[in-house]
């Protein structure tokens, strides 16, 4: 254990199935992920109305991730059964199957960057690394359920981590 207190836990582990994620994406850095919310005024609208849709579950993908200088891409997006149809100037990733540490977000949306800060600060001490962070793994999904309030911005929102135990090999 460290000689910090993390005050985050995983809820649960959670083997996580391959998806097809359709959205709007941005690959952004330090200084442009305040855009998010934007990224998500222009997405939100058309949730229920895209092609192919798979429920009413929305995902927030950060993905392909450098760290020096840091950039990640990011996709606001739905599951979908088939890029066909999709509106112009959609973007899609597929997300391979993967082992995830699922962690509970309850404040507003605008404060996922603490949840995820807290998360990095869990890692260290938990005897687990990110398997993620390229672009069929991300580094961590959001994951905005039925239950979240796009109005409100709160409720049923986890942040979902891809990790492995840091005794294995990569």
């Amino acid at each position: 254990m460290s000689s910090f207190e993390v005050s985050i836990q995983p809820v649960r582990f959670q083997s996580g199935k391959p998806m097809l994620i359709a959205g709007f994406s941005e690959r952004l850095t330090m200084v442009t992920m305040r855009t998010i919310p934007q990224i998500w005024q222009r997405f939100g609208p058309l949730i229920g109305r895209i092609p192919g849709q798979i429920g009413r579950v929305a995902y927030g993908v950060a993905s392909n991730m450098t760290p020096s200088p840091f950039a990640i891409d990011y996709l606001a997006g739905v599951e979908v059964s088939s890029l066909a149809g999709l509106p112009t100037g959609f973007s899609h990733i597929g997300v391979l199957a993967a082992h995830y540490a699922v962690f509970t977000h309850t404040e507003h949306a605008t404060k996922i960057a603490e949840t995820v800060s807290q998360i990095w600060k869990w890692l260290p001490v938990s005897g687990y690394v990110v398997a993620g962070g390229t672009r069929d793994i991300p580094a961590f999904i959001e994951r905005y359920g039925e239950g979240f309030d796009p109005v409100g911005g709160k409720g049923d929102i986890e942040i979902w981590v891809p990790v492995r135990p840091e005794s294995a090999t990569a």
